[in-house]
């Protein structure tokens, strides 16, 4: 899968895909990450990629006609995959978005900045927005980085562990259940006795309960959107009943 980047600020990529997870998934071929500078495409001598808003107002926005070059020198070809322009005015990013990105064979992330871009991105370059939450940052660098590295790990291989994906939290609808590793005791903290007997049935049963648990306590309106079958009605009625 590849991924290709427009930015103003190139650098700010350099740390995070040259560390752990991601840079193995590049070192193996399972993904390619290219960062491509925005004012490299920019014309005159200054290479000026942003400018004053028609009709007044404060700050600056980047001009059209960067973006549209740096988008022509990528020559995607037709149904290769989307181009995705980061915006707080964008649909918000959830984990069924990174999996159907995962899906596709090429990327195209385009960091806006500044005030933000010129309407004209929006209306004729970008397929969609997306945005990372309800806030603002001072740019798209960073919901891009989240996005490239929410979609590499579901790209098959770049995880160790083929079912660690499928159990995070929001793959199924649920928050992930909790997790314990050695030592079994510290401090008078103990691990929960099921997770020891090595009995999987009471295991999985644990932990969907788990999930339930936390899914009601902490965000509730998730439970909403999944399809919960009758063991897990009676589940969260006991949960529920088990409050004061």
């Amino acid at each position: 899968m590849r991924f290709d980047i427009l930015s103003l600020f190139p650098e700010m990529f350099l740390s995070i895909f040259e560390s752990s997870i991601l840079k193995k998934a590049r070192e193996k071929g399972l993904i390619e990450i290219h960062v491509h500078d925005i004012r490299v495409y920019a014309t005159g001598k200054h290479r000026v990629t942003d400018d004053a808003p028609f009709g007044g107002g404060g700050g600056m926005v980047m001009k059209v006609e960067p973006i549209d070059r740096a988008l022509a020198n990528l020559e995607m070809q037709p149904g290769e995959g989307p181009v995705i322009l980061m915006s707080p005015q964008g649909v918000p990013f959830r984990q069924e978005t990174a999996a159907e990105l995962a899906a596709c064979r090429r990327v195209v992330l385009i960091c806006g900045h500044y005030e933000g871009v010129d309407e004209r991105v929006r209306e004729h370059l970008a397929d969609r927005e997306i945005s990372i939450g309800d806030f603002v940052l001072t740019g798209g660098e960073l919901s891009a980085m989240m996005i490239v590295d929410a979609v590499s790990r579901l790209v098959p291989g770049v995880l160790g562990n083929s079912e660690s994906s499928q159990q995070d939290s929001f793959s199924s609808g649920l928050l992930e259940y909790p997790q314990y590793t050695r030592p079994q005791e510290y401090r008078g903290w103990q691990v929960p006795e099921v997770l020891l007997n090595g009995n999987h049935r009471d295991i999985d049963a644990w932990r969907r309960r788990q999930s339930l648990a936390r899914t009601w306590r902490r965000r509730p309106e998730l439970l909403e959107k999944i399809e919960l079958s009758d063991a897990d009605r009676l589940i969260l009625g006991e949960i529920q009943a088990e409050v004061p």
